[in-house]
């Protein structure tokens, strides 16, 4: 795990290295960046038996500590995190106008008959069957992913993609690759039975994380191996 363009920064106040089911890459006065595990909540869910996340255990250590963003549960790899509410103002307007540049990695069943492409389907609740998303021409909000197959091996049917989700819908990734017939390798909510048992962990990873420094414009970079 390495940033290419900002190397991590020691402070007085938090110095970046291993924690308990995180990474921090880089800590300054005003964001911070993790790697998460997978099987760690980004935030605190419903109910006392989910209330450990990332979120709290970054907060533990620097009080001033804001989620931005999040990742599903399983899904492991890079976060921004805002110190202070403005910070929080400004990474989430970031956010909301697509400066923030994503890249994820996925295993998923099967070879998709194009080596890159986009999947642009709306994506809404699928209020009976929470917490699943689903594709609905109708009343979803309109998401697009765009893809390139990194390589595919034959012998297990199994393609390594490349990910840059344009929106940001939950579980966006995870159903717009069930939609295209390639689900990924893992996932207990679209995979089927198939493709579910061929890993023993959701295969999708936010691996890259780029962006313009929220206070001082500097660019900055990240990266994180799929640890699959």
């Amino acid at each position: 795990m390495a940033s290419t363009a900002a190397a991590p920064v020691a402070l007085a106040h938090g110095i970046p290295g291993t924690r308990d089911g995180f990474r921090l890459l880089y800590i300054d006065e005003w964001i911070i960046v993790a790697d998460k595990a997978s099987g760690l909540l980004s935030v605190p869910g419903r109910g006392p038996d989910k209330q450990d996340s990332l979120g709290l255990r970054v907060a533990a250590e620097f009080a001033d500590a804001l989620m931005v963003h999040r990742l599903d549960m399983d899904t492991s790899g890079l976060l921004v995190i805002a110190r202070g509410a403005e910070m929080h103002r400004r990474l989430s307007r970031m956010f909301r106008e697509r400066r923030i540049d994503k890249e994820y990695v996925a295993l998923v069943s099967g070879q998709p008959a194009a080596t890159h492409g986009e999947i642009a389907l709306p994506l809404a609740a699928d209020w009976e069957n929470r917490p699943r998303q689903r594709v609905d021409l109708v009343a979803g909000k309109p998401s697009l992913t765009r893809y390139r197959v990194a390589n595919y091996d034959g012998a297990s049917d199994v393609a390594r993609l490349e990910l840059r989700p344009q929106t940001g819908r939950s579980h966006q990734l995870r159903v717009h690759l069930q939609a295209l017939g390639h689900p990924i390798l893992g996932d207990a909510l679209y995979a089927d039975a198939t493709a579910f048992a061929k890993a023993q962990r959701l295969c999708l990873h936010a691996a890259r994380l780029a962006f313009t420094h929220p206070q001082h414009g500097q660019w900055l970079e990240f990266a994180s191996a799929a640890p699959f």
